[in-house]
């Protein structure tokens, strides 16, 4: 037997400094779609609020209104979640002290980039979406990655259920990998997009342990913003 063995070091732990495992994020969960049309926008999110297989909060909402026309939702850890709604809230009051308007949604969703932008180095472990009226009046929608990347979609999901929500958003709202001629084409009415958005949460439901209880949806309009809630499964 060679010398250098590890055979030949005896099985006991060493007293001394130990260095433990820790992280400072943790997933609790929740999943976010939003899609956007002529005139408005529809967004919505499950209720969920959990860790592993341990349920927080059932009533838990994800969705939060920063203007009259512009709606965020966040998902992933919830202390960040907390931590960068709340920044949000106070830059965007500063904005309206300072210039006495309140932000654009187009302006809400830069000032977001760049505010995940700058903690790039220790990010914010958030999925984040937002939805809302630009300054033309059309519906639009802005999704983002961990370091704030943002990109303007027609439709988009995300959260622990994004993987299984996104394909129907694809199939059911683009109408891709769908043969169909113009005149067949559905047109996206709101009453539609808030279908969709329930019947994928419905779905989703039935595979994500971590999606459940209630979905709540909000619809963004010019003349201001709809609130409704669905029942999911409970388990």
């Amino acid at each position: 037997m060679s010398f250098l063995s590890i055979d030949h070091f005896s099985d006991y732990k060493v007293h001394g400094a130990q260095r433990p495992d820790f992280s400072p994020y943790e997933s609790n969960g929740g999943s976010i779609v939003a899609i956007a049309g002529d005139d408005f926008a529809v967004i919505a999110a499950d209720t969920r609020l959990s860790s592993g297989y341990s349920i927080h909060s059932r009533t838990q909402t994800k969705l939060f209104q920063l203007s009259p026309l512009t709606v965020l939702g966040s998902t992933g850890c919830w202390c960040d979640t907390l931590s960068l709604t709340s920044l949000m809230r106070v830059r965007m009051q500063m904005y309206e002290h300072t210039h006495l308007r309140t932000m654009t949604t187009d302006a809400v969703a830069q000032m977001l980039s760049i505010t995940m932008y700058n903690r790039r180095f220790f990010p914010y472990y958030v999925s984040n979406i937002l939805a809302g009226i630009d300054k033309n009046g059309k519906g639009v929608v802005f999704s983002y990655d961990p370091i704030g990347h943002c990109e303007n979609a027609k439709c988009r999901a995300g959260g622990t259920a994004g993987p299984l929500l996104q394909p129907v958003l694809d199939n059911q709202i683009q109408l891709k990998n769908m043969n169909l001629d113009e005149k067949d084409k559905p047109i996206l009415t709101k009453e539609r997009a808030v279908s969709v958005a329930s019947d994928t949460f419905i779905s989703a439901a039935e595979r994500d342990i971590y999606t459940g209880d209630f979905v709540e949806i909000k619809i963004i309009t010019k003349d201001g913003i709809e609130s409704m809630t669905i029942n999911l499964r409970k388990d």
